[in-house]
């Protein structure tokens, strides 16, 4: 809609209105019943013309009342279609009364259009807005000044924009000039310059720019005749530019760094001008830049074994143009040669057996690099050649460091240097030559002392001591005599001569004259065996089927004190004379319990107690199942007759004197079914000494043992004990033939038993099938094992009673005379030596106490107790694992410290007080001897393993402490680093070289290997002086919380590690992530593999058992459990069949090569064990084969 020419009214509901009244036209806007807040607006035609432009127009504003506020008039001026932005001019308030002008003065240039828009905004209230007169001219106004062309402007991010607005007219007072941007930003005028006498220029500032501010900006100058307005103008603010990534190191020198800009991509603006690399010390604060005018750029001039943090800055156009530094780069020059050796070195102190040296303190500027060491190196005269050593300097830091060398021999020349080293060379110190001072000579050959005698004199010859530590001066000889009469005593007297190499002294003719020089000391006297106590009787303090109490007294010490006191019981067999008392010999070879079947012997140690144990008489009892001093006190077999002896041993010089006493006897039990009144056993010949024989009445008898023992007349006693000694003679011949047998044969193989049984299960497995309910009880699977020999449980156990206390004890463990224990299992013998020095015998102590519930099972039997175990989906397991203590056994207070809940990284798989690492402390950083890590014992080998979660990052270095401090040659690694998109271990080894703290860490090589990798490193550890090997074994195919889908990788992986891990080398480290489950799996099959192979059993409740008491949940799942039970039930029967490949040729050769007596050859045989073997882990799955 158009009226009133060329005026637009926009459509709103509030209106512009055009009136013509007496010949005056006008434009109106009435308000009355109108909300506040509606706006009527008016536009005039576009303005692109490149001039100034001049509006003159008239307003009215009337209210109903005197002061009312109608509405307010608004002016906009748009730029090419633009928003109407900010009002260049209004008029508000009371209403005028009267017709008031305005002029507009508009600048507009090409290509830009402008528009002026009249807007008119009601407040409520009732009233009239108009406007008369509205002429536009294409020339300057005449009272409003106007602008000339204002130019862009562009700068950089938090610098300041300056416009400058060219006003055409003078500068006045009551002109009110600013600068408008479209975003709302208003900015004053900071000063005005005249150009001429008709223009002048106002400057404006908008400060601290941001990309925010970037937008249009006009000129305005306010009159009370009207409002002047510029064209905008644009302002434009740029960020200065970042790089995204650091640089790239390239090379390192002692002195340089080569470093690759990587400055590609930026954040921020361009183009880039300049480039410059700002880099500084860490430790440091001095900031250093250098221009740069390549991609890559040399730092030089840096200080050796420095670590430095290098950053880019680009630079763009105008000022403010540089960007903040990129992300830095952290790099480390290397060490540099010393500058020289140490100075100024002199000996401050001189001994006879040590010197101390002293020299001129020294620091970075010498050694040029942190990691160094100081030796001191000496050499000197030794039996006639040349010896050199070194030994590590630790003062080094004081103020007047010096170091004493030690163990020197006297009156010797040393020549002394001191060696500085590090990393990149070698500066030695000049030599200085010192001779230590003299002491006392060392003693006269006894072999070169001669001499003659008469009644009155001694003539003596010598040679010089070897050793004289200095020039002998003076000998000295001392005398003493006997006399043959009591009154007339010769005291001892005393004679010092020069250097002489004869003597005489004269002696009454009644003395029986001895000589010891002084420099010697006198032979000793062999010691005599103690004189042990009497006993009356042998009759024991107290005896039961299993014990007996014997009262032990002290002996009698005899020119060497008693060292300590042995127990021995003697197995008393039938048809052997017991030795008579006055041609008792005793026991100088110490048999423990375990070896006597293997080495045929009639006796064992059951005791041994310090001589402190036994000042007043003690009793003792045989028998209590406890172990003293590394010796089993087994428990008494009720049917065999026993002699105890009690012994007490001295030592002295070398030599060893015993004396023993036999304290008591225990005759034999006889079980029988007899209804008919006790009866006696006959005693071996020689035997009239023992008591208490008798016979027993089973409470109950099992129909099996009723067939086999019943004798249906009693008259027939005499002949039944007539048969029994007979038979007894002929089991004993028996027993002696088959353990000569075994001697040859050294044991026969248990895997051949168990290929054996297996085919044998093979052939009944057809028949049985795999009825659980057929087979014996749970309990009954497991085998009853005695310190290493096993019988499986028979059915026929039967039950004694004694002390109203009922107890199940198998017949297979109370062997008849004629029954020869032949176990295929074989216990671990070491040859014992004769030297009956105290000494700890690790070989032959249990290394688990095996529980009744919880025996040992041979080898043998293996499969069938995992068949057992397997039944009823694997209940026995189950049960069995759920009777494992679960959580905390002991107190682990060091691990909830405050300071060392950050190196845990499972709150519930921390450390034991009583096994964990401890290492040693560092001055000055708080609870640094703590690592959760504990120590478990191997197989006959206390600490043998340390168990340790997965390092964190905060832990790494201490973790390498630790490898250090226990010399540690193998780190086994069962865990992957990320599983299941967690991480489960801190990657603790580097690809090339790491320095933690003081430590250096070199990867030499790494091997791949199907299922696990080797990675063998080189340590060095500050002010060592040594570099160690060490081998990690990483086994990637053991998913947490579970096992792997086969056990022969996992077995190839323990046998791998075995190998290569150095016999004299320090406790081997075992890590998964929590260093709990599947680090006990790895440890409790290496040390089954280890009792299989040498006792024939494996005790696995035990020793997972024994490794809880050492950490926490050792072996967390039943799952874990379970595959333990199938490793080492493959290993056992299939043993290690890899082959290397170079070998491959020669040894299938071998395997089938025919062995004329069986027939066969070995690969047929391993063939035949290889099918029985898959066939039975198929059946203990639970998968019938057919």
């Amino acid at each position: 809609m158009s009226c009133c020419g060329s005026l637009s009214v926009v459509p709103f509901p509030l209106s512009w209105s055009c009136y013509e009244v007496y010949r005056l036209s006008f434009m109106m806007v009435n308000t009355s019943g109108r909300s506040s807040g509606q706006k009527a607006q008016l536009l005039m035609p576009q303005l692109k013309e490149n001039d100034t432009h001049c509006l003159i127009f008239q307003y009215y504003v009337a209210g109903q009342r005197e002061g009312a506020n109608p509405g307010q008039l608004n002016i906009y001026i748009k730029e090419n279609n633009s928003p109407l932005g900010i009002p260049v001019w209004n008029a508000s308030g009371t209403a005028y009364p009267t017709w008031r002008q305005m002029e507009l003065a508009v600048s507009t240039f090409w290509p830009n259009f402008y528009q002026i828009v009249f807007e008119a905004v009601s407040t409520g209230q009732r009233g009239l807005l108009a406007m008369k007169g509205i002429i536009l001219q294409g020339h300057q106004c005449s009272n409003t000044p106007h602008f000339l062309h204002i130019k862009g402007v562009e700068v950089n991010a938090r610098q300041t924009a300056t416009f400058q607005c060219t006003v055409n007219g003078r500068p006045q007072d009551s002109h009110n000039l600013w600068l408008q941007g479209i975003g709302g930003r208003r900015a004053p005028m900071r000063e005005t310059k005249p150009v001429n006498s008709r223009r002048y220029i106002a400057t404006f500032d908008v400060e601290n720019t941001t990309k925010g501010d970037s937008g249009r900006y006009r000129c305005i100058v306010h009159s009370d005749k009207g409002v002047g307005v510029s064209s905008y103008a644009d302002l434009t603010v740029k960020q200065p530019p970042v790089p995204i990534a650091p640089p790239q190191l390239t090379a390192v020198g002692a002195t340089y760094l080569w470093i690759q800009l990587n400055a590609n991509s930026i954040n921020g603006d361009g183009p880039i001008v300049e480039r410059e690399v700002e880099y500084r010390t860490v430790a440091g604060s001095l900031i250093d830049n250098q221009p740069v005018d390549k991609t890559t750029h040399k730092i030089g001039h840096l200080d050796p074994d420095t670590e430095y943090e290098i950053s880019v800055l680009l630079t763009r156009p105008l000022d403010g143009g540089t960007g903040a530094p990129g992300p830095p780069l952290r790099a480390k020059t290397k060490c540099a040669d010393p500058m020289h050796g140490p100075q100024r070195l002199e000996v401050v102190d001189i001994k006879s057996k040590q010197i101390t040296v002293r020299w001129e303190p020294f620091g970075y500027n010498v050694t040029r690099c942190h990691s160094y060491n100081l030796t001191v190196q000496y050499r000197y005269q030794a039996g006639g050649k040349e010896e050199t050593r070194e030994e590590v300097c630790y003062d080094t830091l004081s103020l007047a460091p010096q170091h004493t060398i030690r163990n020197l021999s006297p009156f010797t020349n040393v020549s002394v240097k001191l060696v500085l080293r590090n990393p990149e060379g070698i500066k030695e110190s000049m030599d200085v030559d010192v001779l230590t001072d003299e002491d006392v000579p060392g003693a006269v050959p006894l072999q070169s002392i001669q001499g003659s005698t008469n009644e009155e004199k001694i003539e003596l010859r010598w040679r010089e001591p070897v050793q004289t530590y200095g020039i002998i001066k003076q000998y000295e000889v001392r005398s003493s005599g006997e006399t043959a009469e009591p009154s007339r005593p010769s005291g001892p007297s005393f004679l010092s001569f020069f250097l002489s190499l004869f003597l005489s002294l004269p002696l009454p003719s009644n003395t029986h004259p001895s000589f010891t020089l002084s420099c010697a000391p006198p032979p000793l006297p062999s010691p005599t065996a103690p004189l042990m106590p009497g006993y009356d009787q042998e009759t024991p303090l107290n005896q039961t089927d299993s014990t007996v109490t014997v009262l032990l007294k002290p002996a009698q010490s005899r020119g060497a004190p008693v060292s300590k006191y042995q127990v021995v019981v003697e197995e008393e067999r039938p048809r052997r004379a017991r030795r008579a008392v006055e041609i008792l010999r005793c026991y100088p070879v110490p048999i423990h319990f375990q070896n006597t079947t293997v080495l045929n012997s009639q006796y064992y140690f059951t005791a041994e107690l310090p001589m402190g144990d036994i000042k007043t008489p003690v009793p003792f009892c045989i028998g209590d199942n406890r172990t003293y001093n590394g010796y089993w006190n087994a428990p008494l077999l009720p049917h065999k007759s026993y002699s105890v002896y009690y012994q007490a041993v001295s030592t002295a010089n070398g030599e060893t004197k015993i004396d023993c006493v036999r304290v008591a006897t225990k005759a034999a039990i006889i079980v029988t079914q007899l209804t008919t009144p006790y009866i006696r056993i006959a005693p071996a010949a020689g035997d009239n000494q023992l008591t208490g024989a008798a016979t027993r009445k089973p409470d109950a008898v099992e129909p099996e043992k009723q067939t086999d023992h019943t004798v249906k007349i009693a008259g027939v006693i005499a002949g039944i004990l007539l048969f029994v000694i007979i038979f007894l003679g002929v089991a004993l011949i028996m027993k002696k033939r088959k353990l000569a047998k075994k001697r040859k044969e050294t044991l026969s193989s248990t895997r051949q038993e168990m290929t054996v049984m297996v085919n044998s299960m093979d052939k009944s497995y057809t028949e049985q099938g795999t009825n659980c309910d057929e087979a014996i009880s749970f309990m009954d699977t497991h085998s009853h094992t005695i310190n290493g020999r096993s019988e499986s449980a028979s059915p026929s156990s039967f039950t004694m009673k004694t002390n109203s206390i009922s107890t199940s004890v198998p017949t297979s463990y109370y062997p008849d005379e004629n029954h020869t224990m032949t176990s295929d299992t074989s216990s671990l013998v070491q040859s014992h030596s004769h030297s009956y020095k105290k000494k700890r015998e690790v070989a032959d102590v249990p290394p688990y106490q095996t529980g009744q519930l919880h025996p040992a099972i041979r080898v043998a039997d293996l499969l069938q107790h995992i068949t057992q175990m397997k039944c009823a989906e694997g209940y026995g397991f189950k049960e069995e694992y759920e009777s494992f203590f679960e959580g905390q056994s002991a107190p682990w207070d060091s691990a909830k410290k405050d300071e060392n809940r950050m190196k845990n990284r499972y709150g519930n798989i921390i450390a034991y007080d009583h096994s964990r690492v401890r290492l040693q402390a560092i001055e000055g950083e708080q609870s640094s001897d703590y690592i959760n890590a504990n120590y478990v014992d191997g197989y006959h080998r206390p600490n043998h393993y340390i168990s340790t979660q997965g390092p964190m990052q905060e832990t790494v270095y201490d973790f390498w402490r630790m490898v250090w401090q226990e010399n540690t040659a193998t780190i086994v690694m069962v865990t992957n680093l990320v599983e299941v998109g967690r991480v489960k271990c801190c990657k603790y080894w580097p690809d090339d070289t790491e320095i933690y703290r003081d430590m250096k860490v070199t990867l030499i090589e790494t091997q791949l290997l199907s299922e696990y990798v080797i990675r063998t490193f080189a340590v060095e550890k500050r002010g060592a002086h040594e570099i160690r090997e060490i081998h990690q074994f990483h086994f990637t195919g053991w998913p947490d919380h579970g096992v792997p889908y086969h056990t022969t990788g996992l077995l190839g992986f323990v046998r791998r590690v075995k190998s290569k891990t150095p016999a004299n080398a320090g406790p081997m480290v075992v890590h998964c992530s929590a260093g709990a489950g599947r680090t006990g799996c790895f440890i409790v099959i290496d040390i089954m593999l280890d009792m299989a192979e040498r006792e024939g059993v494996v005790d696995i409740y035990n020793c997972v058992r024994e490794l809880r008491s050492r950490r926490v949940n050792m072996v967390q799942t039943e799952e874990q459990y379970v595959f333990i039970h199938d490793a080492i039930l493959e290993a056992c029967l299939c043993g290690d069949t890899t082959i290397p490949a170079n070998q491959l040729r020669s040894v299938y050769y071998d395997m089938n090569r025919l062995d004329p007596q069986t027939n066969s050859s070995q690969i047929k045989e391993e063939f035949r064990v290889c099918g029985l073997g898959l066939r039975a882990l198929f059946i203990i799955r639970g998968y019938m084969v057919f």
